[in-house]
């Protein structure tokens, strides 16, 4: 059969394969449409749960937020899970939270599995004291963790 056709017969015959599995599949290809509005509010609402858990003085609901490869950069880098999970343990021990967060902006890159979420830190008076950048990871199963945190002094008014 495929002396017959000749070399060219036989490429357009799987070109013709191929098309007819995309058109099976949908049409959507590798890189399906990503709602990324929708995305960004799943992610906001993430954070806030994130925060949460320090207002809830629960240190291993904050610990569960962490990707596995989690990098925290403060006055110090803690690489992993457990190194963020034993770095953070100190703010969970007073009754009082030490700081509180909220994301003012969250962004999702097109592919919809990596996002970042910035906003302000407060101490307990309610002054800002900081600003912290996150970036928040959709992994295979659909969950969001956060893979890297970055804290800074607060950012000048514009």
């Amino acid at each position: 059969m495929f002396a017959q056709r000749g070399a060219m017969g036989v490429w357009g015959m799987l070109g013709g394969f191929a098309a007819a599995a995309l058109a099976a599949s949908g049409g959507s290809g590798p890189n399906p449409v990503v709602d990324v509005a929708a995305l960004e509010t799943e992610v906001r609402a993430v954070e806030l749960l994130f925060a949460k858990t320090m207002a809830d003085r629960n240190h291993g609901d904050f610990v569960s937020f962490l990707g596995e490869d989690a990098v925290f950069v403060g006055r110090s880098v803690l690489r992993g899970r457990d190194a963020v999970a034993a770095g953070w343990r100190r703010f969970f021990e007073s009754q009082q939270a030490p700081f509180t967060w909220a994301p003012e902006r969250v962004v999702v890159i097109a592919a919809g599995n990596l996002a970042l979420s910035s906003g302000p830190i407060f101490d307990p008076a309610g002054d800002r004291i900081g600003t912290f950048n996150s970036v928040w990871r959709r992994e295979g199963d659909g969950v969001w963790k956060i893979v890297l945190d970055n804290g800074c002094p607060a950012c000048p008014e514009r």
